[in-house]
C-alpha cells in the first residue's frame, strides 16, 4: 500500500534543503547498489531527523540499526561538540559500508558503531541517552522500548520508524510476524502511562514519544 502519494514525495523532496552534497552522494549511493534500499531513510526523513537532533542538541544519542549509516549522519549533525552517538547494527556487511560512509563526513571521532544483537549490547551502555532511534527488527521493538526507557533522560525523546509498515497495520485483520509486531508495540506505547506519543505520517510511520 502507498501512504503517501509519490508525487507529494517528489514534491516535498523538491522543496526540503539539501546542505550536505556528501551525505546526499551516501544516500544515492545506497538506493544505486544496496539490495534492501527500501530499509534506507528517505531523504525527507534524514531531514526530520537532523531538525529534531539540531532543535535538541542531544549530548548521547542512541540508534537502533544502522543499515548503511545514513540515519546516523543526519542525528549527528546536532550533537554538542563533545556529543556522542552510538549505533547497533547486526549484519556486518552493513557496519563495515557505515564505518566507511562515516569516515568519508568525518563523523567518525564522535560515532561508535556497535556489531551485535542490540538486545545485548544496550545494557552494556552505561549512557543517559538524550535522543533514541529506533530503526532495526520489528518483532524486537517493544523489547528495545522497554529496555531503553529507563536510560532516556528527562526531556529526551524517543522516535520510532515503520510504525505504520507499509499501511499493513490499517488491515481489519492483520498478518504477517512484522506488521503485528509493530502494531502490539503501537498499543504497548499507547497504553503505558509513563510516557506521551503522537505518530506522524512520514513515509512509512515515525512515533515520537517522551516521558510525562
Amino acid at each position: 500500500m502507498e501512504l503517501v502519494n509519490p508525487l507529494v514525495e517528489e514534491y516535498v523532496s523538491k522543496f526540503s534543503s539539501i546542505e550536505d552534497e556528501k551525505l546526499l552522494e551516501i544516500y544515492n549511493d545506497t538506493l544505486k547498489h544496496h539490495s534492501h534500499k527500501h530499509m534506507l531513510s528517505s531523504w525527507v526523513q534524514g531531514k526530520f531527523l537532523t531538525f529534531i537532533s539540531q532543535l535538541t542538541k542531544p549530548q548521547n544519542i542512541l540508534e537502533i540499526g544502522t543499515f548503511t549509516g545514513f540515519s546516523a549522519l543526519c542525528l549527528a549533525k546536532g550533537l554538542q561538540a563533545d556529543g556522542e552517538l552510538h549505533t547497533i547494527e547486526l549484519r556486518e556487511e552493513d557496519a563495515k559500508t557505515a564505518l566507511t560512509n562515516f569516515s568519508i563526513l568525518g563523523n567518525k571521532n564522535q560515532i561508535t558503531l556497535h556489531l551485535g544483537n542490540a538486545l545485548d549490547i544496550i545494557p552494556t551502555l552505561n549512557k543517559q541517552w538524550d535522543l533514541i532511534f529506533i530503526d532495526a527488527d520489528k518483532t524486537s521493538y517493544t523489547q528495545y522500548y522497554e529496555i531503553v526507557l529507563p536510560m532516556l533522560s528527562d526531556g529526551g525523546l524517543i522516535i520510532a520508524d515503520n510504525v505504520l509498515f507499509h499501511g499493513q497495520v490499517l488491515d481489519i485483520e492483520i498478518k504477517g510476524k512484522n506488521a503485528i509486531a509493530i502494531n502490539d508495540f503501537n498499543m504497548h506505547v499507547a497504553n503505558d502511562s509513563r510516557t506521551e506519543q503522537i505518530i506522524l505520517s512520514i513515509r512509512d510511520g515515525l512515533m515520537l514519544i517522551k516521558k510525562k
